[in-house]
Protein backbone atom coordinates (compact mmCIF):
# COMPACT_ATOMS: atom_id res chain seq x y z
CA UNK A 1 0.00 0.00 0.00
CA UNK A 2 2.81 2.60 0.55
CA UNK A 3 4.05 1.61 -2.59
CA UNK A 4 1.32 2.32 -4.16
CA UNK A 5 0.90 5.67 -2.33
CA UNK A 6 4.46 6.34 -3.53
CA UNK A 7 3.87 6.11 -6.85
CA UNK A 8 0.57 8.46 -6.35
CA UNK A 9 3.12 11.22 -4.90
CA UNK A 10 6.12 10.61 -7.02
CA UNK A 11 3.27 10.73 -10.60
CA UNK A 12 1.94 13.68 -9.05
CA UNK A 13 5.11 15.99 -8.59
CA UNK A 14 5.64 15.76 -12.16
CA UNK A 15 4.03 18.45 -14.15
CA UNK A 16 2.73 16.53 -16.60
CA UNK A 17 1.91 13.56 -14.49
CA UNK A 18 3.56 10.94 -16.77
CA UNK A 19 7.09 9.75 -15.48
CA UNK A 20 9.30 6.90 -17.05
CA UNK A 21 10.01 3.57 -14.88
CA UNK A 22 13.74 5.24 -14.75
CA UNK A 23 12.79 8.15 -13.01
CA UNK A 24 10.15 6.57 -11.14
CA UNK A 25 12.91 3.62 -9.75
CA UNK A 26 15.46 6.94 -9.29
CA UNK A 27 12.66 8.76 -7.12
CA UNK A 28 11.63 5.72 -5.15
CA UNK A 29 14.92 5.29 -4.13
CA UNK A 30 15.88 8.51 -2.92
CA UNK A 31 12.43 8.50 -1.01
CA UNK A 32 12.75 5.00 0.45
CA UNK A 33 16.15 5.76 2.10
CA UNK A 34 15.25 9.30 3.10
CA UNK A 35 14.26 8.10 6.81
CA UNK A 36 11.29 7.35 8.51
CA UNK A 37 9.13 10.25 8.01
CA UNK A 38 8.50 9.20 4.73
CA UNK A 39 7.42 5.70 5.35
CA UNK A 40 5.58 7.28 8.15
CA UNK A 41 3.70 9.92 5.96
CA UNK A 42 2.70 7.27 3.44
CA UNK A 43 1.40 4.94 6.17
CA UNK A 44 -0.57 7.67 7.50
CA UNK A 45 -2.12 8.10 3.83
CA UNK A 46 -2.53 4.65 3.03
CA UNK A 47 -4.74 4.65 6.59
CA UNK A 48 -7.27 6.81 4.58
CA UNK A 49 -7.82 4.74 1.58
CA UNK A 50 -8.39 1.37 2.94
CA UNK A 51 -8.51 -0.52 -0.22
CA UNK A 52 -6.44 1.03 -2.18
CA UNK A 53 -5.45 -0.21 -5.50
CA UNK A 54 -3.80 2.44 -7.84
CA UNK A 55 -3.91 0.22 -11.77
CA UNK A 56 -7.83 -1.50 -10.91
CA UNK A 57 -9.21 1.61 -10.12
CA UNK A 58 -7.88 3.73 -12.62
CA UNK A 59 -5.52 6.00 -10.61
CA UNK A 60 -2.63 4.93 -12.71
CA UNK A 61 -2.09 4.25 -16.54
CA UNK A 62 0.71 2.44 -17.71
CA UNK A 63 1.94 3.79 -21.07
CA UNK A 64 4.70 3.11 -22.86
CA UNK A 65 7.83 3.19 -21.05
CA UNK A 66 6.39 4.73 -17.88
CA UNK A 67 3.18 5.31 -15.98
CA UNK A 68 0.88 8.60 -15.75
CA UNK A 69 -1.43 9.59 -13.10
CA UNK A 70 -5.24 10.20 -13.79
CA UNK A 71 -7.17 13.03 -12.77
CA UNK A 72 -8.92 10.61 -10.66
CA UNK A 73 -5.75 9.61 -8.97
CA UNK A 74 -4.50 13.34 -8.23
CA UNK A 75 -8.51 13.67 -6.96
CA UNK A 76 -7.88 10.69 -4.67
CA UNK A 77 -4.46 11.70 -3.49
CA UNK A 78 -5.89 15.40 -2.76
CA UNK A 79 -8.71 13.73 -0.52
CA UNK A 80 -5.73 11.64 0.98
CA UNK A 81 -4.05 14.47 1.78
CA UNK A 82 -6.78 16.84 3.44
CA UNK A 83 -6.63 17.73 6.92
CA UNK A 84 -9.48 15.63 8.69
CA UNK A 85 -11.41 18.48 9.03
CA UNK A 86 -11.01 19.86 5.51
CA UNK A 87 -12.64 16.51 4.48
CA UNK A 88 -15.59 16.29 6.98
CA UNK A 89 -16.80 20.30 5.54
CA UNK A 90 -15.87 18.95 1.42
CA UNK A 91 -18.13 16.31 1.52
CA UNK A 92 -21.92 15.70 1.07
CA UNK A 93 -23.65 13.48 3.65
CA UNK A 94 -23.88 10.09 2.48
CA UNK A 95 -25.55 6.78 3.67
CA UNK A 96 -22.79 4.40 2.78
CA UNK A 97 -19.50 4.99 3.95
CA UNK A 98 -16.57 5.51 1.00
CA UNK A 99 -13.80 3.48 1.10
CA UNK A 100 -11.64 6.88 0.60
CA UNK A 101 -12.74 8.97 3.78
CA UNK A 102 -12.10 6.47 6.94
CA UNK A 103 -14.90 6.85 10.00
CA UNK A 104 -12.43 8.65 12.12
CA UNK A 105 -8.70 9.85 11.34
CA UNK A 106 -6.34 10.40 14.12
CA UNK A 107 -4.77 14.10 14.05
CA UNK A 108 -1.87 14.88 13.10
CA UNK A 109 0.94 14.86 15.44
CA UNK A 110 2.67 18.45 15.48
CA UNK A 111 6.43 19.31 14.55
CA UNK A 112 7.46 19.47 18.30
CA UNK A 113 5.56 15.95 19.11
CA UNK A 114 6.86 14.07 15.87
CA UNK A 115 10.69 15.24 17.78
CA UNK A 116 10.15 14.59 21.09
CA UNK A 117 10.72 10.46 20.51
CA UNK A 118 13.95 11.31 17.73
CA UNK A 119 15.26 13.68 20.70
CA UNK A 120 14.93 11.05 23.35
CA UNK A 121 16.31 8.30 21.04
CA UNK A 122 19.20 10.05 20.34
CA UNK A 123 19.42 10.91 24.39
CA UNK A 124 19.72 7.31 25.21
CA UNK A 125 21.74 6.07 22.22
CA UNK A 126 24.24 8.89 23.45
CA UNK A 127 23.80 7.72 27.53
CA UNK A 128 24.63 4.12 26.07
CA UNK A 129 27.48 5.03 24.41
CA UNK A 130 28.83 6.94 27.15
CA UNK A 131 28.26 3.52 29.25
CA UNK A 132 29.88 1.31 27.16
CA UNK A 133 33.22 3.43 26.71
CA UNK A 134 33.10 3.97 30.79
CA UNK A 135 32.92 0.29 31.09
CA UNK A 136 35.82 -0.17 28.59
CA UNK A 137 38.04 1.54 30.17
Amino acid sequence: MNFQVTVLKILAAYSDGFAVMEDLKRDMAILATSGRDWADRTRRLAARAPGLDIWSQGLVERLSGGWKITAKGRAVLEVMEARPAAVETALPAVESPSPFFPESVPPLRQPADRAKPRRERRERRREARERAKANAS
